[in-house]
């Protein structure tokens, strides 16, 4: 990339940051996108996908494979804690996760595509609602407009703080945890204050549970059995001193490796949930938000990124833990072959969803090089092969 490209990407990757919108509200965000897309003038530009999904196909003269490349659009409901002059102009909200720099790095992505069709198959380039919330990667893939660009392949890139920067690493196999919130609500029956006897108080039952449910995931070192229970939240009655309460909440983040153990896991909480309420005589009611799935990078894609680093003259780290955190990527493995890959944001750089993240833009061309070279590898493969 020459350094003009570069320093339109840092200002562009600047411009996304002062306005970043929270799950499933990215429309401007997605008009913003559209309208840079539109003048490299793919063969097709798709709009609200999942809610406010954009995808553009590049399409190759020959026949071929389906490249996906995936970014997220959204932000975070954080106050950011920045003197930057590029700062968020909108209270409580930031791109404390580096979505901003993943937007400009496939823009960039279609700069090249603009100029250097592939000679093969075609590329598509998605900027995915919603990821933050587990929901967008799922609701692209249901909505009717993705059967047009079902890919082949799919690949995607996270930035990774405590990675040197511009260091890449592959996880080969899972590459990051299963997840979800689970929300337990008790109810019993409310009394007053000076004869608790007569109503049925949830407290005992919540003292009960806080430690036993997260005694059934202690954590640990992250292989198939990994369970890893977070009490997030915890609410009892209504805030005054005149009655003994009869409701209360308990939040919970489940986190394992796999889907199956997840299901474990699961069932596990459940019943001793169960377990402890009927002792109480109070009611429970169960609901899950923030659903990821276990995301697996698929061996031919790992060896693709690895290779299209290599060819970049980048040298992966191959990595057989997974990440603890959640990535709604994962989707994209039920319908192709699909792998990311971490590009270190710097040792020092603050944790992901800190207030004070900031995308590194050291790192925009690094990644713009692996999806050139994981397209290159795969489309030109397929070309090879044609003639």
């Amino acid at each position: 990339m020459t350094p003009e490209q570069v320093a339109r990407l840092t200002q562009l990757r600047q411009d996304l940051h002062k306005i970043p919108e929270v799950s499933g509200a990215e429309e401007k965000t997605a008009a913003f996108i559209a309208e840079q897309l539109y003048g490299y003038e793919p063969e097709h530009l798709l709009t609200g996908l999942g809610g406010h999904g954009v995808a553009a196909v590049f399409d190759g003269a020959d026949s071929g494979p389906t490249v996906l490349i995936r970014c997220e659009l959204d932000g975070l409901p954080i106050e950011e804690q920045s003197t930057a002059t590029y700062r968020s102009i909108h209270g409580g909200r930031g791109h404390l996760c580096g979505h901003d720099g993943h937007m400009a790095m496939v823009i960039g992505l279609a700069e090249n595509l603009s100029r250097h069709r592939p000679r093969c198959g075609r590329v598509v380039l998605l900027f995915q609602p919603a990821e933050e919330t587990g929901k967008g990667a799922a609701a692209v893939i249901a909505d009717p407009q993705f059967k047009n660009i079902k890919p082949d392949y799919s690949f995607a890139l996270h930035n990774y703080p405590g990675l040197a920067l511009g260091e890449i690493a592959i996880c080969t196999g899972p590459a990051n945890c299963a997840s979800r919130g689970m929300r337990l609500r008790l109810t019993g029956k409310t009394s007053h204050a000076a004869a608790p006897q007569d109503g049925r108080s949830p407290a005992a039952a919540m003292t009960k549970l806080m430690p036993s449910l997260v005694a059934l995931g202690p954590g640990g070192e992250r292989t198939p059995e990994y369970a890893l229970v977070t009490l997030t939240h915890a609410w009892l009655g209504e805030a005054t001193f005149g009655i003994a309460p009869g409701e209360a909440e308990i939040w919970l983040t489940l986190r394992t490796v796999t889907d199956k153990r997840m299901s474990e896991l699961i069932t596990a909480v459940t019943d001793e949930a169960r377990r402890v309420c009927a002792d109480e005589g109070l009611e429970l009611d169960l609901s899950f938000d923030d659903v990821f799935d276990a995301c697996t990078n698929h061996p031919e894609v790992v060896e693709v990124l690895a290779l299209a680093s290599k060819s970049k003259r980048y040298h992966p780290q191959l990595w057989k833990t997974p990440q603890p955190w959640s990535e709604d990527f994962g989707q994209f493995a039920k319908v192709s072959k699909a792998g990311m890959f971490w590009l270190g944001a710097g040792e020092d750089m603050p944790q992901l969803h800190n207030p004070d993240y900031d995308f590194p833009d050291a790192t925009l061309p690094i990644g713009i090089a692996v999806f050139k070279g994981a397209i290159e590898i795969i489309l030109n493969d397929t070309a090879k092969r044609n003639v």
